[in-house]
């Protein structure tokens, strides 16, 4: 640890030290105080040790939200080990390739998913270790066994610049890109966040959303650096959720559609006092919004962000300026730049780019991605929007290189979606696009050609593309067509496409 470094590991021992007996952890039926979570990261961090770990090391976890991962984030801080989280919706294929790219020494895997980890040790001579969160049989290593020596932990080397977590994005080209957040990022994006949501002691997050994505990990780390609780739920569950905020007064979390709407709607029946709930974040429609700001009192802010950016560059409440992204924050310069790197006036659209502590080190092991990312001295997020005159920005739309569909907050590329489908033999050839959904925000919808005398059912393509992707990835729309619009240059014509198909 230099002179001006500065950690999670450090945000965890302050908490041990200033507010040591309070509350910072609730799962299951489990309470666990700042300092016993302390305490048991620091058993860890000499566990994964004596167990072989190195700094920078990357520790690969297949697992729902637990106790477990949230001490293996907190003993990666201080040893210096770099977190690879896996969405555990993706096909197996698609976790072995994420794996591939990480190569992490060890795995942690959630009981309900050791087989598949298994084979990736029997694939892979780069994973040393498997371990097994929750009850150990056959002949895996128990994550407990790492807790039980309690001797002092070795002071490694930590800087604020060093790797932290590599979040694997959705496939741009064809594969996820490995972004990889430091300390220095994330630090400052709780002390953002902080300042902007007033973050105190007081505040308690439901941490429903999964700790492989930024919005879940940020917010619990955010709560986290004020000293205040977190309670972590294995999955979204809406009876359970709605019970620990009254009876824990739940005070902020991160959703995804349709998680809010589904929330007002059990409550309808369940009648939970939802008054302590003063911040809630996201994307939602503006009934759903307005429903939860009249019910509970709170706010329901916006934003725009990344994993890229460590969580949102640009903040507002919802209902200043209905449709905005909000005004940039307080941690991060963010401008509009056209195809040649020039910015843009107010009003005109431009890509959005960024600088300031917030940007990731960059893709991992992609040194041709990231010179084209971080060209001119920015972070190009592929992203368009253009800003009005009081500063608010105004999302319009991706980049062609960077077309993304948001089904319930999850990013799907298209092309990932029609690698698939032409993997049927009855596609001639496929254009997939992102529709208006009223339950998850926007839906994935494929408009495909049959080969000459091919039939094939809707459902039947749709089932055959989930056992290819992750489910979440599939389609929930197929149009049949003679033909796809094309460019001159024999491309399909996504413009023409989207204005032909791009209803529901």
């Amino acid at each position: 640890m230099g002179l001006y470094d500065y950690t999670i590991y450090n945000v965890i021992a302050r908490n041990a030290q200033v507010c040591g007996k309070n509350i910072g952890w609730v799962f299951e039926d489990k309470q666990i105080t700042h300092g016993q979570f302390k305490e048991t990261v620091d058993c860890l961090s000499r566990g994964l040790l004596d167990a072989g770990l190195e700094k920078g090391d990357r520790i690969g976890v297949l697992s729902q939200n637990n106790m477990e991962y949230m001490y293996l984030y907190g003993a990666a801080a201080k040893i210096g080990a770099v977190m690879l989280p896996v969405n555990w919706r993706l096909q197996s294929d698609e976790v072995e390739y994420i794996i591939s790219d990480g190569s992490p020494k060890f795995i942690f895997a959630e009981a309900e998913f050791k087989e598949m980890a298994g084979r990736l040790v029997s694939k892979f001579d780069f994973i040393k270790k498997l371990f097994v969160i929750g009850a150990a049989d056959g002949g895996l290593n128990d994550f407990h066994e790492l807790l039980k020596n309690r001797g002092d932990c070795p002071r490694i080397d930590v800087k604020s610049e060093d790797p932290y977590v590599i979040i694997h994005t959705a496939a741009v080209a064809g594969k996820p890109r490995g972004a990889t957040l430091n300390h220095r990022g994330i630090i400052a994006s709780n002390i953002q966040g902080m300042y902007i949501w007033q973050l105190t002691e007081e505040d308690c997050h439901l941490c429903m959303l999964p700790l492989f994505h930024i919005a879940g990990l940020g917010t619990a780390f955010n709560v986290l650096h004020a000293g205040g609780k977190n309670v972590v739920l294995a999955k979204f569950d809406a009876d359970l959720a709605l019970k620990h905020i009254q009876d824990e007064k739940v005070s902020v979390f991160v959703e995804f559609p349709p998680m809010l709407s589904t929330l007002l709607e059990r409550n309808t029946e369940l009648n939970y006092d939802l008054t302590s709930l003063r911040v809630v974040g996201g994307l939602d429609a503006p009934d759903t919004i307005k429903t939860f700001e009249d019910l509970s009192g709170g706010k329901f802010w916006t934003g725009f962000g990344q994993s890229e950016t460590s969580g949102f560059v640009t903040f507002a409440p919802y209902f200043d300026k209905i449709g905005s992204a909000g005004i940039p924050a307080f941690m991060a310069d963010v401008a509009l730049v056209d195809e040649q790197g020039n910015f843009v006036e107010t009003g005109q659209q431009g890509e959005i780019v960024v600088q300031g502590p917030l940007v990731f080190n960059g893709y991992w092991n992609l040194p041709e991605d990231n010179a084209y990312t971080f060209r001119d001295g920015w972070h190009h997020t592929g992203d368009m929007g253009r800003f009005d005159e009081e500063g608010y920005l105004f999302y319009t739309g991706r980049k062609p290189e960077k077309e993304l569909i948001k089904p319930g907050g999850e990013n799907v590329y298209p092309a990932e979606v029609e690698k698939a489908i032409l993997e049927h033999p009855a596609v001639e050839d496929a254009s997939v696009i992102g529709v208006p959904d009223a339950k998850w925000g926007e839906a994935v919808k494929a408009v495909c050609v049959l080969k000459t005398g091919e039939a094939l059912p809707e459902d039947e393509l749709i089932q055959f593309v989930a056992s290819k992707i992750a489910r979440f990835k599939k389609p929930k729309f197929i149009v049949y067509v003679e033909a796809l619009p094309k460019n001159e240059d024999g491309s399909i014509d996504r413009n023409k496409v989207k204005e032909d198909h791009g209803s529901p």
